[in-house]
Order: structure tokens, then C-alpha cells, then sequence
């Protein structure tokens, strides 16, 4: 076990949600039936038994959650092996402290009742006992859950930031020489295209789990056409038809510039006149879909090309979104398609957390 110091994130979950009250419940209702059938088999003094064990149970687990959830944040500053010590006994304290609350309240309530049949010490050392193990096996599921999940975030941020990483412009070498060639003659464009270039590879290298607004990312998208406009000039031409889109709604960085790219190089460059890119979107009341098309030649174009941008960006949306993130492909003899589909509610995107 490691030193968490100050983390956030421990293994004990927030046991006060809820869904976690649920579930604590269900675990005790079936603890209580397995007791029932251990002590009692199946009579006519079963249900009773059921009933008794049932609502016993539910007061030591549900205290027991109580108590854990109090406790979370101050447990959160210690060292893991701590947080497992004192839980375990702080699961066994409550168990104590119930089974001897019940036994007097019992006792002195209903005593001519024969509710509890067993002696004190058998009484506290039985719910003691069954609560040792039970909080054991608890205690351990939700370490093994709480590091594996852990590495299932490690493991998808550093595939995602390996993904961002591949992404390293191509036109960096014609970008370098259309500012060079622009430096004497308009220095203010070649300073504005440094500054374009340089916001092109700050976003290449930020964090790859790192959600953007549209805004940003359409900003962005925008900065890469006009630092390709300075070296293809009238071939390029953009038709923007985005109006209405909800600009803060989220997506990967680096979504549409990939895919921009891939339009100029494979469909713009090879025709002697250019053409026209468009950019134009579609909004449902669960999604937005942005396109971006090109004209093609296929006698003149470029190599097919392996598609890894195209793959690239289907892999972070599928990351971030599940199948509700998509990238879908339609190729004409004359032009060339790609849709970018992902969730209207990007705040509903989930994101494994890790300390």
C-alpha cells in the first residue's frame, strides 16, 4: 500500500449516496436470509426469524455505513494502510456498540418476549464475529475495485495521451517556409501565423483527457485554415455554416483540425484550382454533428493513406463517450465526407477518475 497524503480519492466509497444505501441494503436482506436458513432451515418460525435478523442486520450495516461516511474525510489524510486499519475496527466498534444497544433495548422492552435466546457473550461475540468477516470481504472488494478502476484510468489516459501525441501537424515544414517567405514582405501576417502555429502545438501538447468547448475548438480549426490559406492562397477555399451550434458544449481537443488536414491534403492539393472545404453542423436535441467535406480527384490524389488521423480521433471519441461518440465516413466519386457525431450534454461524458 501506498502513502496517499492528501489525496481525494480513496478507496472507501461515499457510503451517504443513495445508490450505495441501496446496495448495502440488498447485501444485508441477503446476509439475513442465508443466517435465516443457517439457524432456522425452512419452518413455520422462519419468517419470523427472517424478520428479526433482517431489521438486526440492517441497523449494524447501515450504522456501520454511517459511521464510515463521517469518517471519509478525515480518513482521506491518511496513509492507505491506516485508512484499512481503522475502518475494519471502526466497522467492529459500531457492531459492539449496536449489538449492545439492541441487547439492553431488548432485554428490558421485551423480555418476557424470548426474542433473543442467546446469552450476552454469545450474543456480542457472534454479531462481532459475522461482522468481522462481512466488513473483511467489504473492506477488500472495495480495495481490489477502487485500484482496479484506478488502472483502468491510467491505462486509458495514457492510451488517449499516446493518440494526442501522433498528432504533430504535417504541414509543420510548409507552414515554416510560408512564414519564412512572408517574414520580408508582410511581417505582420508571418508574426500572426507564428502565433497560430505555436496555439496549434500548445493544444497538441496539453492533456489528452482534457475536455474543450466547441468554441475553443472551432477557434482552433480556424487558426489551422488560415495558416494553410498563407500558402495555398485562392486554391483554398472555406464555406462556414455553423451558426446556431451550442458553443459550450465539450468535445476532445484536436477533433476537427486532424480531420481539416486530412481534407487539404487529400482533396484540395492535388486539384490544380483547389476548391472549396466546408465546415457545417447539425444539432438534434441529443447531438451534435459536425461536417467537414472536400472535393476530390482521384486520378490526381495523393496515396489513400493509412487513415490514422481518422482512427485517431474515433478512438478519443469513443473514449471520452462511449458509442454515443462517432466518426463516420462517406466517400463520393467527386467529394469526400467525414461526420464527427458526439453527445449535446457533454457533462453526462464520464471520465475515469485517478488520484
Amino acid at each position: 500500500m501506498v502513502d496517499r497524503g492528501s489525496s481525494s480519492e480513496i478507496f472507501i466509497p461515499d457510503l451517504c449516496g443513495i445508490r450505495a444505501v441501496f446496495v448495502l441494503v440488498i447485501i444485508g436482506e441477503l446476509l439475513a436470509v442465508m443466517l435465516t436458513l443457517t439457524r432456522a432451515g425452512i419452518d413455520g418460525s422462519a419468517l419470523d426469524e427472517l424478520a428479526l435478523l433482517s431489521w438486526y442486520v440492517q441497523s449494524v450495516g447501515l450504522t456501520a455505513a454511517a459511521a464510515l461516511c463521517v469518517s471519509r474525510a478525515w480518513l482521506k489524510r491518511l496513509p492507505e494502510a491506516s485508512i484499512a486499519m481503522l475502518s475494519y475496527l471502526l466497522v467492529l466498534l459500531v457492531a459492539a456498540v449496536v449489538a449492545e444497544v439492541v441487547w439492553s433495548g431488548v432485554n428490558s422492552t421485551f423480555s418476557n418476549w424470548g426474542l433473543i435466546t442467546l446469552e450476552h457473550r454469545d450474543f456480542l461475540v457472534r454479531t462481532i464475529g459475522v461482522s468481522a468477516i462481512v466488513a473483511a470481504l467489504t473492506l477488500r472488494y472495495f480495495y481490489i475495485q477502487f485500484h482496479w478502476q484506478q488502472r483502468i484510468a491510467s491505462e486509458a489516459r495514457a492510451r488517449l495521451q499516446a493518440l494526442q501525441a501522433r498528432i504533430r501537424p504535417h504541414f509543420l515544414f510548409n507552414c515554416m517556409n510560408t512564414i519564412a517567405s512572408l517574414t520580408r514582405i508582410d511581417p505582420a501576417r508571418a508574426e500572426r501565423a507564428v502565433e497560430d502555429l505555436a496555439e496549434l502545438f500548445r493544444a497538441s501538447l496539453s492533456e489528452a483527457h482534457n475536455l474543450v468547448t466547441l468554441a475553443d475548438e472551432l477557434a482552433l480549426a480556424r487558426r489551422y485554415l488560415e495558416i494553410e490559406s498563407l500558402r495555398l492562397g485562392p486554391r483554398l477555399a472555406i464555406t462556414w455554416r455553423t451558426d446556431g451550434l451550442p458553443l459550450a458544449t465539450k468535445l476532445p481537443q484536436l477533433t476537427l483540425q486532424p480531420l481539416l488536414e486530412n481534407a487539404i491534403y487529400h482533396g484540395i492539393e492535388p486539384l490544380t484550382l483547389g476548391g472549396t472545404i466546408t465546415i457545417e453542423s447539425r444539432l438534434s436535441a441529443s447531438e451534435v454533428e459536425i461536417i467537414i467535406s472536400n472535393p476530390v480527384n482521384a486520378e490526381r490524389g495523393h496515396h489513400v493513406g493509412n487513415h490514422l488521423a481518422q482512427d485517431n480521433v474515433r478512438q478519443r471519441l469513443s473514449a471520452h463517450f462511449g458509442s454515443a461518440g462517432r466518426l463516420l465516413v462517406e466517400a463520393a466519386s467527386e467529394r469526400y465526407e467525414v461526420r464527427v457525431q458526439w453527445p449535446l450534454d457533454s457533462a453526462q461524458a464520464t471520465w475515469p477518475r485517478a488520484s
